[in-house]
């Protein structure tokens, strides 16, 4: 069995959730929480811990990245799913750098969120129409090799793909023009073989340009 625990603080949407988890075979919802601080004060107190935690992002009290971020320092064990409504690649990058190993959409079918808990569960990571599975093994294979040289100006790009800073306002930072910042960007692809931000910002992760929280 695969032990999950689930929070979100739409009531009937997280109730619905675990009915559908509890259709699957091989997973049990053994925990939920209204948000991100009683998960984990939930965790504290556990006997058992899950081995998957389902976490919306918009949560009052502590969201998703704040939860997803504690998890990973106290129990590193725990996979974390994020579910959530925003598909925008800064919600996206922001939740992996917290540490969660895969993303699905809430308006996904409920096959994909089983395929997704069992992918984590088994292979330590989910790749999806949203996050690919070249971006998490970017980020989480240890035994990665990031060898391709890359300027000061290019290294600089790209920590500020991993924050939430707009094109426009990253091109403000770095004292260029938005047009200048464009040819970075279509460089690093080229040169990285990446065709998306997110991809840029897993890619800066594991290269230790960035830091996981």
């Amino acid at each position: 069995m695969i032990n999950v625990a689930l929070a979100d603080d739409h009531a009937m949407l997280r109730k619905g959730v675990a009915g559908i988890l509890s259709q699957f075979g091989n997973i049990e919802v053994i925990m939920e929480a209204g948000n991100g601080r009683e998960l984990i004060d939930k965790l504290k107190a556990a006997t058992v811990l899950p081995d998957v935690c389902i976490l919306d992002i918009n949560m009052p009290e502590m969201n998703g990245y704040e939860t997803a971020a504690a998890i990973r320092r106290r129990w590193p064990h725990i996979r974390i799913l994020a579910l959530s409504m925003y598909d925008t690649e800064l919600n996206i990058i922001k939740m992996l750098r917290n540490g969660a190993n895969g993303y699905v959409l809430k308006d996904s079918d409920p096959e994909e969120l089983k395929n997704a808990i069992n992918a984590i569960y088994k292979e330590g990571f989910y790749h999806s129409d949203v996050v690919t599975g070249r971006m998490l093994h970017i980020l989480h294979d240890p035994d990665g090799k990031v060898n391709v040289e890359l300027t000061d100006r290019e290294i600089q790009f790209m920590k500020f793909c991993a924050s939430e800073l707009t094109y426009k306002e990253i091109a403000d930072d770095m004292g260029l023009s938005p047009r200048t910042i464009d040819g970075y960007r279509e460089a690093l692809f080229k040169k990285l073989n990446i065709t998306t931000r997110t991809g840029l910002a897993m890619y800066a992760i594991k290269a230790g340009i960035v830091a996981v929280k």
